[in-house]
C-alpha cells in the first residue's frame, strides 16, 4: 500500500529521471552550441537531440500519470504563498520540459541540415522531422527555424535561472529551515513528512 504522504513510485522515477536528463541535456546544448563545427560537434547535437526527444515523451507520461493519479496532499502549515508558488513552480516545469523539446524539434525540423543528419533516437531508428515545417520553402524554414530557437533558448534560460533555483531553494528551505519533512514526499529513502 502507498503513503498519501509520498508522490509514487512510478511519480518518483520520472521525477529523478527527468531532472538528471534535462541537466545533462542542458550541460550538452551549452558546450555542443559552443562549438566549432565538427564530427564532434554533430555527435555532441545528436545526443542533445535524442535525449531531448527522450526528455519530451517521459514528461509527457508524466503529465499524464499527474492527471490520472492525485498528488499528496502539502503540509497544512504552508502559507497560501508558499502553496501558489509551488503550483507555479510545478506547473512551469511541465511548460518547459515539454516546451523545450517541442521547440528544439521543430526548430531542428526547420533546417535543411535534418536531410544529412536526421535525428538518431539513440541510434534504434530516425526520428522523424515535423513534415509540414520540414517541406516549407526555405526563407520560411528558416524564419520559423529562428523563432522556435529563440523560444528554444528563452525556455532553457528560464528553466536555469528561474524554475530549478526556485525548486531547489524551495526543497532546502522545507529541509533545512522548517523542517518539515516536505522532500520525504519525493525522496524514496527519507522519511515522509508528518501528517
Amino acid at each position: 500500500m502507498t503513503d498519501a504522504r509520498r508522490y509514487s513510485a512510478v511519480a518518483m522515477t520520472l521525477h529523478w529521471l527527468i531532472a538528471a536528463m534535462l541537466i545533462a541535456n542542458v550541460g550538452l546544448g551549452w558546450v555542443g552550441g559552443d562549438m566549432e563545427g565538427g564530427e564532434q560537434k554533430i555527435q555532441l547535437m545528436q545526443l542533445h537531440k535524442t535525449m531531448g526527444i527522450s526528455i519530451l515523451l517521459l514528461s509527457l507520461a508524466r503529465l499524464a500519470w499527474r492527471l490520472t493519479h492525485r498528488p499528496p496532499v502539502m503540509n497544512s502549515h504552508l502559507k497560501a504563498w508558499e502553496k501558489a508558488l509551488a503550483h507555479i513552480v510545478h506547473w512551469g516545469f511541465y511548460v518547459v520540459m515539454i516546451g523545450l523539446p517541442l521547440s528544439g524539434w521543430a526548430m531542428t525540423s526547420a533546417s535543411p541540415v535534418i536531410k544529412i543528419y536526421p535525428i538518431s533516437f539513440w541510434g534504434l531508428f530516425d526520428w522523424p522531422a515535423i513534415g509540414f515545417i520540414s517541406d516549407l520553402p526555405r526563407d520560411q524554414a528558416k524564419s520559423i527555424g529562428q523563432a522556435f530557437g529563440l523560444g528554444h533558448d528563452v525556455l532553457a534560460k528560464a528553466l536555469v535561472y528561474v524554475l530549478f533555483p526556485l525548486h531547489v531553494l524551495g526543497a532546502l528551505k522545507h529541509q533545512f529551515l522548517d523542517k518539515d519533512g516536505e522532500l520525504g514526499r519525493i525522496i524514496p529513502f527519507l522519511p515522509p513528512p508528518k501528517a
